[in-house]
């Protein structure tokens, strides 16, 4: 800082128009570099905003391929139930008709990665379970096991798509 102090007060008339015309030469140029600093600025920004709008409609497309995926799946069972239906107001039996399509669903959700949660029996978890209520038991055996199902689970190998409702034995003092 000294030295431009210094610099500045050994400045003559003939030193001080030299300066001006070297800043007036570089004016020209450093406007221009300004201008195509800005360009350049002005194109990645649309470029990033277009990558963005991409990104967002893949993202959207894929969803919806995802669901008719499921839907394609699942078709079938409702073609199977109109059957079971239409045959049962023939005379058919509606019984193994409902429990084929159950069979069928099932089969579908297995292929989708979904399977049901073990319940009745197993030790109550409240990461997979969800305790409707308690059972007082004599039974020590009983205690914290899960005694009755009364909606069945579903889970991935991630995630819990539906914890079980149950009911948790609870030893009776």
């Amino acid at each position: 800082m000294a030295e431009f102090e210094q610099e500045q007060e050994n400045l003559t008339p003939e030193s001080e128009s030299i300066q001006e015309q070297k800043q007036e030469n570089l004016t020209p140029d450093l406007d221009a570099k300004i201008k195509e600093l800005e360009h350049e600025l002005a194109v990645s920004r649309a470029d990033f905003y277009n990558y963005r709008q991409r990104t967002i409609k893949e993202k959207s497309q894929t969803r919806q391929r995802a669901q008719e995926d499921v839907i394609i799946e699942i078709l079938p069972v409702l073609d199977n139930l109109d059957r079971a239906l239409e045959s049962a107001k023939n005379g058919g039996d509606i019984l193994s008709g409902v429990e084929m399509v159950q069979r069928q669903f099932i089969n579908v959700l297995e292929n989708l990665g979904v399977t049901a949660i073990k319940s009745t029996g197993e030790n109550f978890n409240p990461a997979l379970h969800d305790a409707s209520g308690t059972e007082l038991t004599d039974n020590p055996e009983l205690d914290g096991k899960i005694i009755s199902e009364i909606l069945r689970g579903y889970r991935t190998k991630e995630r819990i798509l539906r914890p079980s409702q149950v009911t948790v034995g609870k030893m009776a003092n």
